[in-house]
């Protein structure tokens, strides 16, 4: 008796993988949701407008405060808006029975989708930083003609000073840093909110849970050590909490604007780990979604 062997097609195929990547980011750029980089260049140049009478140090710490918040917050709700339409609106369309009769496996069809909202979301947060770079350099030239007006008057300390801060106004190797750890917490909530659209009847049910999520993640943080300061930090406290944080990524793991704004280099093995948590919830999240949705009847 012969053995059964499996049809080839259903094997993995980095081609076909791609093809869906760049599909799912067509997609997404027709729904015009890169109207939310105009909103960020508004902002960015109202921010900079508003900081313009204030010394050179406040200056920059408050633009780049600001900016690195609307960074933050865009690339999160893009990568929740833009993953929580992806499923529903190929069921609405049937573009899902579609691609699903071709020789294409499940997994492979979620993780296509994942990859594209990724590029996405790599894309967005590359022109904002793109930006938030110009804005930078403009209020840096800016500082600089007038540091070079003043220079006979101002104090030696006051001229040194305002140097110092010029010279630590750009893109550096640790804002570029920071910028990248809020990337990687759009791309744990795009896995997150992909794995809710596997399960969830709704569009708007996905985008609420995946804001819930959003919340209990800024949140967490706070809430586990008033837990711990109000409960005795016994076995069953600390299983709880590490239960919670296992569903529930802390995000706050991934904001390094208050070390960024303060002028502390981020260390090297935090940023790491950093990288190497969020490569875990993502992973996570998608073989979860992958399962998810495998078990669905479509």
């Amino acid at each position: 008796m012969s053995s059964v062997v499996p049809p080839r097609h259903r094997d993995f195929s980095l081609r076909r993988l791609s093809a869906l990547a760049r599909n799912t980011l067509t997609e997404l750029t027709r729904l015009k949701v890169f109207y939310v980089l105009v909103i960020f260049a508004l902002v960015l140049i109202g921010s900079s407008l508003f900081v313009a009478r204030l010394t050179f140090q406040q200056e920059f710490q408050i633009l780049k405060d600001m900016s690195l918040g609307a960074i933050s917050l865009f690339s999160s709700m893009l990568a929740i808006f833009a993953t929580a339409r992806l499923l529903p609106d190929d069921l609405e369309h049937r573009t899902v029975y579609t691609i699903l009769a071709k020789p294409v496996p499940r997994f492979e069809y979620v993780l296509g989708k994942l990859l594209g909202v990724l590029l996405l979301l790599a894309i967005s947060v590359a022109v904002m930083t793109a930006l938030f770079g110009a804005v930078l350099h403009l209020r840096e030239q800016a500082a600089l003609s007038e540091t070079t007006r003043q220079m006979a008057r101002l104090p030696p300390e006051q001229l040194s000073e305002a140097l110092a801060t010029l010279c630590a106004s750009g893109l550096s190797a640790n804002l570029l840093a920071g910028i990248a750890a809020i990337y990687l917490k759009a791309c744990i909530l795009a896995a997150v909110t992909l794995l809710i659209s596997t399960v969830a009847t709704s569009n708007i049910f996905t985008v609420v849970m995946a804001i819930f999520v959003y919340f209990i993640g800024h949140l967490q943080a706070i809430a586990r050590e008033v837990w711990l300061q109000e409960q005795a930090a016994g076995w069953g406290s600390r299983t709880f909490l590490a239960i919670v944080a296992l569903i529930f990524p802390d995000l706050q793991q991934f904001d390094f604007s208050d070390e960024i704004v303060a002028g502390a280099a981020i260390p090297l093995r935090l940023f790491g780990g950093t990288v190497v948590l969020a490569g875990f919830y993502v992973v996570i999240y998608t073989l979860l979604a992958i399962a998810a949705f495998s078990a669905r009847e479509i």
